[in-house]
């Protein structure tokens, strides 16, 4: 309603302010959230027969008519919808009335009060117009009559778009609106607004009578004049018209700083102002230097960005401004600076966010692995640049995608844009540009050392399910930098694509594994790969080293802008203590905060931010240091451990009771039989197997505490070669002895008054998924977890960044990562844990480490419903449900195994090299 009102108001400005300015009136509704009331008839599927209502604009399964269609289905239905809907004729005379619709699915065939408007159009992602001046009644009711086929009567549209690895919907799913103008008029615009202070703009007139002068006045947003007005004499009929001017020092639009203006154009003759428009644009100079790079204003630029389709899973490809901005702020949150469209231009009003926010843009017609054919594909280049041409983010076409290319469009998009903007193939070498997709690290080496073209994949880490997007990316972001002529990367991609199925109970439905490959989900849920994004595309570069006595309070920075020095950027720190694990709270306490220097970098430039921290700052349990870039936002947030695992566990465990008090020898006792040993130590029982010297369960007077099978040496298969047991100064030792595809030493000390203390030592040899120790305990008894250590999401071998060190709590999930969408996942592996509670419906229990850099896994995730036969993105996890590791296991992506993933992916090496831990467990 909000948004309505707003536009009601701004009409009333138009006519107030520009009494002959362009009116627009709307016939459908904004947006997905603010839509009107059609007549609606479906010819098959749901609800199909009858005429009733729907939402316009909306795809019309949404609303649940017809039938869902994923691109790759190989029955598509074909329903046509028809709508109705009747609007009055107002005061138009000596007007031109334009009916507009902004995106329909897809041949779509418009009457006015019976008569056609124009051609049926063809092509679901266009914007198309026709002008219905004469077939309008002079006053009274007027019926639009429009039919939408959901499949094109032409081949080649179907091929490019209706067969496409996306979902393929119906309906009018964009507004629909009239454009009332004056009898002359400016139809339409081509700005070239350079770095260098030069303004051209093409004006496209209708109608004019020769008499008329056409003049530019250039603004600044809040309506204050820049520079002098420039105009032209009119040349009589229709035609362009070429404005130029020039201006010195303008504000520079970039995704760093984007600054735009506004141009006010006006026809006048003697008696006055005939038309006048507005249109914003910035001042930018984007190139592609061939075998060099890409620039913008002259400075190197990296794009970091992700792919990202047109999606609500309520709504379909109907949007809405705030979701617009959404994603927008999403990618600048994750320090991005691209946004690639796949696989077909957006509505316009995202564009004008990336304008507004500073994203450079990717814009594309679609095709995906099909082509339009030249006939229809010229028309559609033509709807898609006339239409986008001015936006200031829009650096690159894309004419179609991955073999959609049709080549005898490529000159076409030069047509219509002054600019001349570069036109790629993506996923080929073209026009100086290389854009494969879904290379392996090995291919991207041989591209880093031999390649020539400008290189940006416009599709790579494949984010299936928790795969790629960030899995992995630290090291291929580090080689592909490498590359002389880099510039930068789109992920796959930004969203998971399920849509709620108004046919299946509302359940989310990305099509088995073809949809489900964003870094948020549907609705943006983050997953853990958002935050890695967020840490290895920092424009502000540290790579965190673990804090030693010898640190110094100095880090080494490196400024990854294009534009920014690092001076206009601000840094805060803080030091903290850690709550302990007995806490209900897991906030953290500061103790110290501090703001460094501004330090003065220029973009690619190296240097050391220096926090001055107090002398004290060894006391405190950890490090937290924020960057905010000049938009006072944050960056991201590095942090380090202070206190060791050790001295945490020495603090948070009591020690036995000596000297003048004696320790009782009747808090100890032991029983044994031929299979059984039992230990009781402070009221506390604990359960051996002899024949497998595993402990079995642990017997509180209150509870029995379900831990077994351990310790196991994860992934390895040993057997029993010695189980002992004695009494040592007061205390009782179990120890065992296994041996086999490697070894494992496992000593229990039990000391009346203290914790149970767990040494051991494995060695192994050859080529491992992870390495470490593993206990059983019962999934389903499991309520929660709460640790310090990195959270709050889980790790693998190859995503490790992007995690903060801290007190975490989860409750028990059991989320599936691009299926389930409930975040942060429970199950999985976790980094740098120092301690963790395992919750229960039994008892609650902690176990301690004083070992550095130790991985927590938590239970086994679980298996997505579509899941890829390669198994890429499923790793290997240990069999016991709970484990205390030093190596855990990478994770793939679509297209390829986590071994052709870089170094950071490979498996772990052992070496026969002896490994030691040791563990503190807390049953009291």
């Amino acid at each position: 309603m909000k948004k309505i009102v707003l536009q009601l108001l701004l009409s009333l400005a138009c006519f107030s302010a520009f009494s002959q300015g362009t009116v627009i009136k709307y016939l459908s509704g904004t947006d997905k959230d603010h839509t009107v009331q059609w007549d609606f008839y479906c010819t098959a599927g749901r609800k199909s027969g009858e005429w009733t209502k729907i939402a316009v604009p909306s795809n019309w399964e949404l609303q649940g008519f017809g039938s869902y269609n994923y691109g790759h289905d190989k029955d598509k239905a074909a329903e046509q919808g028809l709508y109705k809907h009747e609007f009055l004729s107002e005061n138009w005379t000596n007007k031109r009335v334009f009916i507009v619709f902004e995106g329909s699915m897809t041949d779509t065939k418009v009457m006015i009060n019976g008569k056609e408007a124009g051609p049926i159009h063809q092509g679901s992602f266009y914007r198309f117009k026709y002008d219905i001046t004469d077939l309008l009644k002079p006053s009274g009711k007027n019926l639009l009559e429009v039919t939408v086929s959901k499949m094109s009567t032409n081949t080649s549209v179907n091929t490019a778009e209706r067969k496409s690895d996306f979902w393929v919907f119906g309906g009018i799913f964009r507004p629909v609106y009239l454009e009332i103008v004056p009898n002359t008029f400016i139809e339409r615009t081509a700005v070239n607004a350079k770095a260098d202070g030069s303004f051209q703009i093409d004006v496209y007139t209708q109608q004019l009578k020769g008499d008329e002068t056409i003049e530019g006045q250039v603004q600044k947003l809040n309506g204050e004049n820049v520079g002098k007005p420039f105009a032209v004499p009119a040349s009589a009929g229709e035609g362009m018209m070429q404005l130029k001017a020039n201006f010195t020092n303008p504000l520079l639009w970039s995704a760093e700083f984007p600054n735009r203006y506004q141009v006010v154009l006006t026809i006048k003759n003697k008696q006055g102002t005939v038309h006048k428009i507005k249109e914003k644009f910035g001042f930018r100079t984007v190139e592609l230097r061939l075998n060099d790079g890409f620039y913008v204003n002259g400075a190197r630029v990296i794009m970091k960005g992700s792919n990202r389709h047109s999606f609500w899973p309520e709504t379909g490809r109907t949007l809405s401004h705030e979701v617009h901005v959404l994603d927008a702020q999403l990618m600048k949150e994750m320090n991005m600076n691209s946004v690639r469209m796949s696989h077909y231009p957006p509505d316009v009003d995202f564009l004008d966010v990336c304008d507004s926010l500073g994203l450079y843009v990717l814009d594309e017609l679609t095709g995906w692995q099909a082509k339009y054919d030249t006939e229809v594909g010229r028309k559609l280049v033509k709807e898609l640049v006339i239409r986008d041409v001015n936006h200031p983010s829009i650096v690159f076409w894309d004419n179609g995608n991955e073999g959609g290319w049709n080549t005898e469009l490529d000159n076409d998009y030069a047509l219509y844009d002054p600019q001349k903007r570069t036109v790629i193939h993506p996923w080929e070498k073209f026009n100086g540009t290389d854009t494969k997709h879904y290379q392996d690290y090995k291919a991207v080496e041989k591209t880093v050392a031999t390649g020539q073209e400008v290189y940006f994949p416009t599709e790579f880490m494949h984010g299936l399910y928790d795969g790629g997007a960030g899995a992995a990316l630290d090291y291929f972001w580090r080689l592909m930098l490498k590359h002389p002529h880099f510039a930068g990367g789109f992920i796959w991609a930004f969203i998971d694509e399920a849509v709620i199925r108004t046919d299946k109970n509302g359940i989310y439905d990305s099509d088995g594994n073809h949809g489900a490959d964003g870094i948020v989900g549907p609705h943006r849920e983050k997953e853990a790969s958002y935050y890695t994004i967020k840490e290895v595309w920092s424009p502000v570069y540290i790579e965190p080293q673990p804090i030693d006595a010898a640190f110094k309070g100095q880090i080494p920075v490196e400024n990854r802008y294009s534009f920014t020095n690092l001076n206009q950027c601000t840094f805060k720190w803080k030091l903290v203590k850690f709550p302990t694990a007995k806490d209900k709270s897991t906030a953290l306490t500061t103790k110290a905060t501090g703001t460094p220097a501004a330090l003065s970098l220029k973009p690619g430039e190296k240097g050391t931010l220096n926090l001055k921290l107090p002398a004290s700052w060894a006391q405190s349990d950890a490090l937290y240091l924020t960057a905010y870039g000049p938009d006072k936002k944050e960056i991201f947030t590095w942090s380090w451990a202070v206190s060791t695992p050790a001295s945490i566990a020495k603090i948070a465990l009591p020690r036995p009771v000596r000297g003048s008090v004696k320790i009782s020898e009747t808090i100890q006792k032991v029983e044994e039989t031929e299979q059984n040993l039992i230990v009781t130590c402070d009221g506390i029982s604990y359960h051996f197997d002899k024949l497998t010297g595993y402990i079995q369960k642990v017997v509180k007077p209150s509870a029995t505490i379900s831990l077994s099978n351990g310790p196991v040496l994860a992934g390895i298969n040993t057997e029993l070669k010695q189980f002992k047991h004695h009494k040592n100064s007061g205390q009782h030792v179990v120890e065992a002895d296994y041996q086999g595809l490697g070894s494992l030493h496992i000593k229990w000390t039990f000391t009346p008054g203290s914790r149970v203390k767990l040494e051991y030592k494995y060695s192994q040899q050859g080529d491992f998924d992870f390495m470490g120790i593993t206990f059983n305990y019962p999934e389903e008894k499991i309520t929660g977890m709460k640790w310090l250590g990195r959270g709050p999401y889980k790790v693998w071998q190859n995503r490790l960044k992007g995690q903060q060190i801290g007190v975490w709590h989860k409750a028990y999930n059991n989320a599936i990562t691009g299926e389930t969408f409930g975040y942060p996942e429970f199950k999985g592996y976790h980094a740098e844990v120092n301690w963790v509670t395992i919750q229960n419906k039994e008892a609650g229990f902690t176990v301690y480490t004083e070992d550095k850099n130790l991985f927590f896994q938590m239970l086994h995730p679980e298996r997505e419903k579509a899941a890829l036969k390669n198994n890429n993105v499923e790793p290997a996890f240990p069999e016991g449900s709970i484990g205390f590791l030093n190596a855990i296991s990478a994770i793939g992506n679509k297209f390829q195994s986590a071994t052709q993933m870089g170094p950071q992916s490979q498996k772990v090496k052992a070496s026969g090299e002896p490994v030691s831990g040791t563990l503190w467990f807390d049953f009291q």
